[in-house]
């Protein structure tokens, strides 16, 4: 747990010059100084309001990554996340050839994983990356051709903005959908599908019968049916692959639905735009005569890039959860913080919410060496659920992010740890097995209420929490519309509620203490600030 600061452990050297004991802390405003020092460092605890706002249908095309399956979380209830992409052809008017006669088509995309190990043989083992629910748990995968169109500009905005598509939307591509069956028995890659950490492994022969093998990471790998394609592709009528623009109208794209399976379940974190579906077949050429029989291997590459949409279904919902987020109490804070990532919850935050408290701080003119918010997870409610390894605490009223945070440029191998020192990283309990389940997040945010105390002028403004899936710049500044906009004059005047993009491609949830008097002294939610009182 956080029992000490940055600043207060590197003063630790600095007490055998000063004779002033770094573990001492004073609570209170006004404390005298102690003995000939020219400086105390103190730290006083400050009350905020902290309560829960419900996220409704939000904004969730083009997103970098998408969630699909079924996860079941205890604290919250069942997400269904479904999905669907546009196609495009990576080498656009394909010369086929004639008599053309398709091998297969396989659909692949590649898993978020790690190599492991590298055996003998020349074999791989790997273990995946975001993927939630039990080992090799099942759920039904249907891949349908959709009869959706999904527009690049949005013509109620005379084509000057991008085209927003919501996580409510199953129904019209349900509504569209065209049968596009896997072309096999395995029920691996349908009814019984699971997220398999397995190589892909293939092996071809050359007109020598020799045999040649492939290998490569793990990935969704499904064979797709034939017929469909040789009809769509092979057989496409004059013009309908001669451009990209041409070929998204006349092939809308996939459709990805999931279903229970009798298990409860998983889900997993995907970058579908480095999928692709190839389609092998052979056909003759122009450097084929007519009396040869032997056809060429051929074969046509379909990206799933263009526009994307992440298709989310909430059910199950706990009742505590459903409570804390139509009911908030946003005069005292609530008791839980619900902050849950896609169509979730989010929290919204009141620094200095006592009356007179910041005009107080900056009379006193305290120069402040530390500022910090830290959460407390309830780890009763969030004992059997996967936990998200960081929160981002971001400026609501403009919808961007904290000075902290663009003045926070620490690198990490992981990009998902960048930023450290701005924070909101998980704190773990340590175990002698390596495992250990949550105890607090801490978000730094000393500049913050440095300027808030130095600038008479500066606007307090309420605080937005929610989970991110990636701390970058890209993810986490661009902010994902409401479907319904809720102004919340109450909380913030003349003011719509975004949420960055980050938290909408994370599906995960944390179950927080909150700043509500009825939260124990130890676990409720405080703004701790270390700060030097000058003479």
């Amino acid at each position: 747990m956080y029992n000490t600061s940055f600043f207060k452990k590197m003063l630790v050297a600095a007490s055998l010059v000063f004779l002033y004991s770094c573990d001492k802390e004073y609570n209170a405003i006004g404390d005298e100084l102690i003995g000939d020092n020219h400086f105390d460092l103190l730290q006083y605890s400050s009350d905020v309001v902290a309560y829960n706002q419900k996220v409704g249908p939000i904004q969730s095309n083009n997103l970098p990554v998408n969630a699909l399956g079924i996860y079941n979380d205890g604290a919250f209830g069942k997400t269904t996340a479904n999905f669907a992409t546009q196609i495009v052809l990576a080498t656009p008017n394909p010369t086929i050839g004639e008599e053309a006669v398709i091998d297969s088509v396989y659909l692949t995309v590649p898993y978020f994983s790690t190599l492991k190990t590298t055996n003998a043989d020349g074999s791989h083992e790997y273990e995946l990356d975001s993927i939630y629910g039990a080992d090799k748990a099942k759920i039904k995968l249907s891949v349908y051709e959709s009869g959706y169109f999904m527009r690049d500009l949005d013509p109620i905005a005379e084509l000057q903005e991008t085209q927003k598509y919501f996580t409510d939307q199953n129904a019209d591509f349900d509504n569209l959908k065209q049968t596009l069956l896997n072309d096999n028995a395995d029920t691996s890659q349908n009814t019984q599908f699971f997220f398999d950490s397995e190589e892909i492994v293939e092996t071809t022969k050359d007109a020598d019968n020799k045999v040649t093998t492939t290998r490569s990471v793990p990935a969704m790998r499904l064979k797709l049916n034939a017929a469909f394609f040789a009809n769509k592709i092979i057989n496409a009528p004059t013009g309908k692959l001669a451009t990209n623009d041409v070929f998204k109208d006349y092939f809308k794209g996939l459709y990805f639905k999931v279903e229970d399976a009798g298990s409860a379940g998983s889900m997993a974190m995907l970058n579908f735009k480095l999928g692709k579906i190839t389609i092998k077949y052979k056909a003759k050429t122009a450097i084929t005569t007519d009396a040869e029989t032997v056809k060429e291997e051929q074969s046509i590459v379909l990206n799933l890039t263009g526009n994307t949409v992440s298709l989310l279904q909430q059910s199950n919902a706990n009742t505590d959860y459903t409570t804390a987020v139509t009911n908030p109490d946003t005069s005292l804070g609530d008791e839980r913080l619900y902050v849950k990532g896609g169509e979730g919850s989010m929290s919204i935050i009141d620094l200095f919410s006592t009356p007179g408290r910041l005009e107080t701080i900056r009379q006193n003119n305290w120069l402040i060496n530390e500022a910090n918010l830290v959460f407390h997870i309830d780890t009763d409610k969030m004992a059997s659920g996967y936990e998200p390894n960081r929160i981002y605490l971001y400026d609501l009223n403009n919808n961007r992010p904290l000075v902290d945070y663009y003045n926070d440029a620490t690198t990490s191998s992981d990009t998902k740890k960048a930023k450290y020192v701005f924070d909101g990283i998980i704190n773990k309990e340590v175990k002698t097995d390596g495992t250990g389940r949550g105890l607090t997040y801490k978000i730094r945010i000393t500049n913050q209420i440095r300027n808030l105390i130095k600038n008479a002028d500066s606007t307090n403004v309420k605080l937005g929490l929610v989970v991110t899936e990636d701390i970058s710049t890209t993810n986490t500044t661009v902010s994902q519309k409401w479907k319904t906009p809720i102004n919340v004059t109450s909380v913030i005047p003349s003011f719509y509620i975004q949420t960055p993009r980050s938290a909408v491609m994370n599906p995960l949830g944390t179950v927080l203490y909150g700043s509500n008097p009825s939260v124990p002294a130890d676990k409720r939610l405080k703004l701790e600030i270390y700060y030097t009182k000058p003479n």
